[in-house]
């Protein structure tokens, strides 16, 4: 994930220059912009008691669109870390970046009121920030190795095969304690019980007794960003572009075979990140990405994809202000003949209702937030101001 903590304008002496058009691939700018598009959309419905199903996520077993957004965004992040320079400067760098989004996560979690005793430390950004870390050092040693593009990728694909086949072995083969061996309840699975030890209940998603982005469940996630970093060496490659997007379909499918094929042994699970969904979303983020390769880069066919890479070029800024801007709806109350309710119920009553079938209308407010969004990073873009990390 390479964003950070300044606000940066190009030609700044102290702070490192936005995107150029010369050292990026647009279609890894759109890539990251449709995925984090998508994520605003299914995290802020006007009701989640009206949402259509492809915008929730799966109760536990199999998949839905909503499933593939999380990890598109490791997969993502695999891929920018090779195509980064900095990712081969200091090692401190990469860890002081890692621990940054870290700490990022755990305020946004705790936003309006943080709590040492209740706040959760697993998260979205805290997952990124491990996963980044531990990704970010490997590809650091296969690189200095010496190898060439060719091997380093197989060299990361065999650290992706060790960290999936490794907690595939996990979960299958060793038990918790008073559980059986193979237990994939929410409940009762090995990555659970590592959760309740080492975390605590009270630090864990909704109190739960597991949370879906535990530290078990992190290791195949590495596996996930360690398939975006092979994407990344395709795309880094000095193939022709027809080529690499070939390459990168090719492997997607494949990826999606062995993943559709591994959920009859190891079902397709977000929750616990099994293997099969690894090899499965990996497989189809390759897949998109191979078609924006194309479309952007070997076609040529830009008009489409800008409103993507204008989202896409500030990732980290429009998590943080989609965060902040779903808190201040949740939190701040408009007074009512009733006594009050949140800022987003008013909007939503007011706003959407009115105008639209139940699902639609709920569909409606979270669009209307992905648009009051992209006003903002469309504003930034023009100012060529990027929050980095």
């Amino acid at each position: 994930m390479e964003q950070t903590t300044v606000l940066s304008r190009p030609g700044s002496p102290k702070t490192a220059a936005g995107p150029s058009p010369a050292t990026r691939l647009l279609s890894v700018d759109v890539f990251r912009g449709i995925t984090m598009a998508s994520m605003v959309v299914v995290n802020n419905p006007g009701d989640w008691g009206n949402v259509y199903a492809p915008l929730l996520h799966a109760p536990w077993n199999g998949w839905t669109p909503t499933d593939l957004i999380f990890p598109f965004f490791l997969f993502i992040v695999g891929v920018s870390l090779t195509l980064s320079r900095s990712t081969m400067t200091s090692g401190l760098r990469v860890a002081r970046r890692a621990a940054l989004i870290f700490l990022v996560g755990l305020l946004l979690a705790g936003i309006p009121r943080f709590s040492f005793a209740t706040c959760r430390v697993p998260g979205v950004l805290q997952r990124i920030a491990v996963c980044y870390l531990i990704t970010a050092m490997l590809f650091r040693i296969v690189r200095r190795d010496g190898r060439a593009p060719g091997r380093q990728a197989l060299a990361m694909a065999g650290w992706a095969g060790l960290f999936t086949l490794g907690y595939w072995a996990l979960l299958s083969w060793v038990a918790a304690p008073g559980r059986a061996a193979g237990d994939l309840t929410p409940e009762g699975n090995l990555g659970a019980f590592v959760d309740r030890t080492v975390i605590g209940v009270n630090h864990l998603w909704q109190r739960r007794p597991w949370d879906p982005e535990g530290i078990l469940s992190t290791l195949p996630a590495v596996g996930t960003a360690a398939l975006g970093c092979v994407a990344g060496l395709c795309l880094a490659s000095g193939l022709p572009r027809a080529r690499r997007a070939a390459i990168l379909a090719a492997g997607g499918a494949a990826l999606t075979v062995l993943g559709i094929a591994w959920n009859q042994v190891f079902p397709i699970n977000k929750n616990l990140w099994t293997s099969s969904y690894v090899a499965f979303t990996a497989g189809a983020a390759a897949l998109l990405l191979a078609a924006c390769c194309w479309l952007t880069d070997v076609r040529g066919w830009k008009r489409w994809a800008k409103p993507f890479e204008i989202l896409g070029v500030n990732a980290i800024a429009l998590f943080v202000l989609s965060a902040l801007l779903a808190k201040l709806l949740m939190y701040a109350r408009v007074a009512t003949p009733d006594g009050g309710i949140s800022l987003g119920a008013f909007i939503y009553s007011r706003c959407c209702e009115p105008i639209a079938a139940p699902k639609n209308a709920s569909l409606l407010f979270a669009l209307t937030h992905l648009a009051v969004l992209f006003a903002i990073l469309l504003v930034m873009y023009r100012k060529r101001l990027y929050l980095k990390l």
